[in-house]
């Protein structure tokens, strides 16, 4: 059963299998939460490897740090509480100039999710947060709901959540001002988009919205990819997990550029997109987690895992 502090990670044996780590190897957590992934990693690090994890919420480092406690002295972990956008700068500061692995889990954790405090659920009623690093003063959920315009939140809606019905949630929550709970703008969200097919609640995608807004998940996402692929030494490799198709299709586009695919339209004589050969695709087709993972955990079933290694200069 999970607990408030339990986190079960997805797709496992996918990333361990693509990963490949190594005694005596480096690799980077880059979104290591509650440490779920990294457990899995560590002890094929051992003797001599060091392992690196970064996170934005400290709260989850704290947790991080208990669970990979038992491989001290087997290995050396680093936990550094940064974005993942901050990678080359962490290992610099660390003078590595190259890893042998990097892993990014995106999107939000279960202990934030479980967390009723943090405002990411309309499971619970909350004030609207959604921030992942709570230490820091920042834009709030809250915020956005009560200070933008009709037709930023409708753009919001729309783009970050694929919203069909943005324009009237949009307007309903401007004409319900003040909006401050989780539950409050949910059903404000259940009954201006109206009842929906299947099981997913009316509000998800505008959650998902405000929260990538909060948080800005896809700000600088394919850069953060591409240089961490410069961080891989030559034969290292790179995982990545998304959760949703606005982020899916941004890492997806920064591999094929990595892999030497061009995406300038056709009509544009010569590539300015800058694509170079800097990775082999592992994964040409993201993999899914298989019917058993998404049964044991259901909040598997969105996940998508693609893979690539470093090519020689």
């Amino acid at each position: 059963m999970m607990t408030m502090h339990s986190h079960t990670p997805v797709m496992v044996r996918e990333v361990l299998q693509l990963l490949r780590p190594q005694p005596g190897e480096v690799f980077v957590d880059a979104t290591v939460g509650l440490g779920g992934h990294s457990v899995e990693i560590a002890p094929r690090l051992v003797p001599g490897g060091w392992l690196i994890g970064i996170d934005r919420d400290p709260s989850a480092l704290q947790i991080a740090a208990r669970r990979l406690e038992q491989f001290s002295g087997a290995i050396r972990v680093t936990l550094v509480h940064a974005d993942f956008r901050e990678l080359p700068h962490v290992l610099r500061e660390r003078g590595l100039e190259g890893v042998n692995g990097i892993l990014y889990d995106l999107g939000v954790s279960s202990m934030q999710l479980d967390n009723a405090e943090r405002g990411f659920s309309f499971r619970f009623d909350a004030p609207l947060d959604m921030r992942m690093d709570s230490s820091q003063e920042g834009i709030t959920a809250a915020d956005i709901v009560n200070r933008w315009s009709e037709g930023d939140l409708r753009r919001l809606i729309q783009e970050y959540g694929e919203e069909p019905a943005a324009a009237r949630i949009a307007r309903a929550i401007v004409q319900n001002r003040p909006v401050f709970s989780t539950q409050q703008l949910a059903a404000l969200v259940a009954k201006a988009a109206g009842r929906r097919r299947g099981h997913i609640h009316p509000a998800t995608r505008t959650f998902q919205a405000l929260r990538i807004a909060v948080n800005r998940e896809l700000d600088g996402l394919q850069e953060a990819i591409e240089q961490a692929v410069r961080c891989l030494l030559p034969g290292g490799r790179i995982v990545v997990l998304t959760y949703h198709s606005l982020e899916a299709r941004a890492v997806k586009q920064a591999f094929q550029r990595l892999s030497g695919k061009c995406l300038c339209p056709a009509s544009i004589p010569e590539c300015r997109c800058g694509a170079e050969r800097l990775i082999r695709l592992l994964t040409p087709h993201a993999l899914k987690p298989d019917a058993e993972e998404v049964a044991l955990n259901p909040r598997s079933r969105s996940a998508q895992c693609r893979a690539a290694e470093r090519v020689a200069d």
